[in-house]
């Protein structure tokens, strides 16, 4: 790593420490902050015993990813408990043994904070950062957060050129996205994913067919990097 590539990857750690901060005592959406507190009340019987996050849930990664996924939410049970995007349930199971046959990952399995998980080259992340009931989030909802997801996006390096879009209707959420014209924010968010080559999307529909499509992603990367 060059020295001045050393100062963009500690700067971008530092934007990305400083949007967490911001993340995690988001209270924005009542509806959200409701449930997202009951279900770490209530808890499931398999994790009675344990102390829930109950918060939003910022991104995890490298910040000199070259890869940036982005899932819809966490999990009621998953995120929602660990404190940490796309761990503790069955999204984690899939995505993380990819991310570790790609190289992406040190170790292929994702428990909870602080389990020793490192990923290098990406950086995962999520459309909302609140568990929502049902697991869809209103579109106000989705809009209110979106400025924390584009603030980690620019915050990440240049080199970061590929996106994974993982949730069945990524396609019809992006594209609304990429349409509004309704904030300041959401035009940076379609400005951002505009200036990446169409090549480089990836969308899965569902996190078994990002586990299916490890050879065609390892290609988009040789491509598009």
């Amino acid at each position: 790593m060059s020295a001045a590539s050393g100062r963009g990857t500690s700067v971008a750690a530092r934007e990305l420490a400083r949007i967490e901060r911001e993340i995690v005592v988001c209270r924005a959406c009542p509806r959200l902050v409701e449930w997202r507190e009951h279900v770490a009340r209530e808890k499931v019987a398999r994790f009675a015993d344990q102390t829930y996050w109950g918060r939003p849930v910022p991104g995890f990664g490298d910040p000199a990813a070259r890869v940036a996924i982005v899932g819809l939410a966490p999990a009621a049970h998953g995120g929602n408990r660990t404190g940490r995007i796309f761990t503790g349930d069955r999204s984690g199971d899939f995505l993380f043994a990819s991310l570790s046959r790609t190289g992406f990952a040190n170790q292929s399995t994702s428990i909870e904070r602080g389990d020793g998980l490192e990923l290098r080259g990406a950086y995962v992340a999520a459309v909302n950062r609140c568990v929502p009931p049902g697991n869809r989030p209103t579109p106000e909802e989705r809009d209110r957060c979106l400025p924390f997801l584009v603030h980690e996006l620019r915050a990440l390096r240049p080199e970061s050129r590929l996106f994974a879009l993982l949730w069945e209707d990524a396609p019809k959420s992006i594209s609304a996205v990429i349409a509004s014209r309704d904030s300041t924010m959401l035009k940076n968010l379609a400005v951002s994913m505009s200036s990446v080559p169409a090549s480089s999307y990836f969308i899965a529909n569902g996190f078994s067919a990002f586990s299916e499509a490890e050879i065609k992603i390892r290609g988009l990367i040789r491509r598009v990097l």
